[in-house]
């Protein structure tokens, strides 16, 4: 008997290995995991960004007196109000120029499908904005903080971008043959849409 075919045998023979579990898999990084409440699938996460982003620069007007206030009361020696202030006017300007980005791909999706998907992202968009409804224990303290500490997930740009570019390689053909005379369908993120998705104001 060879030492290979040996230890072969032995290692078969070995309790601890044969019950050895397998390793499990590595967990996704903190900036790729799907946020709560997100769908899966990329179309409807992507208006689920768009929702939740909307939703976050509609409560600007809302949200800066109390930041304001949060703001001068827990000042950092040696730090400007005003500097800190303008973040979230370039949140704002940063955060419209993707939201044309998530409209670009959730339009490109629905042109590149014969089934109406729109109805499934409207009920997304909604989904995102309702995030941000608050219950009447959370104080306007506790509702400001939470708005300034949030982030857009940083996969909602990377799905957006992959979302557009198959659903125009994959499209072509569609529009190719699509009637010209038929109208679109309405898209996820229209202004109706988007007002029956709004929270209600507090």
């Amino acid at each position: 008997m060879t030492p290979l075919v040996l230890a072969l045998l032995l290692h078969a023979q070995d309790p601890a290995a044969a019950e050895a579990p397998a390793a499990p898999p590595a967990a996704a990084p903190a900036e790729e995991r799907l946020p709560t409440g997100a769908p899966k699938d990329d179309y409807q996460f992507v208006a689920w960004c768009y929702g939740a982003l909307r939703g976050y620069l509609d409560l600007h007007d809302e949200m800066m007196p109390e930041v304001k206030r949060i703001e001068t009361q827990f000042r950092k020696p040696g730090t400007s109000l005003e500097d800190d202030l303008r973040v979230y006017a370039d949140m704002q300007r940063d955060g419209r120029e993707k939201l044309k980005q998530f409209q670009a791909a959730l339009t490109a999706a629905e042109k590149a499908t014969v089934r109406p998907i729109n109805i499934q992202g409207a009920a997304a968009v909604r989904q995102g904005r309702l995030s941000w409804t608050a219950g009447p224990d959370v104080t306007k303290a506790r509702k400001a903080q939470e708005w300034m500490s949030w982030a857009l997930p940083a996969r909602c740009e990377r799905i957006a971008g992959e979302l557009e570019t198959r659903a125009k390689l994959s499209g072509a053909a569609l529009r190719a043959n699509a009637p010209a005379e038929e109208p679109a369908p309405p898209a996820a993120t229209d202004e109706p849409a988007a007002e029956a998705a709004a929270p209600p104001t507090s």
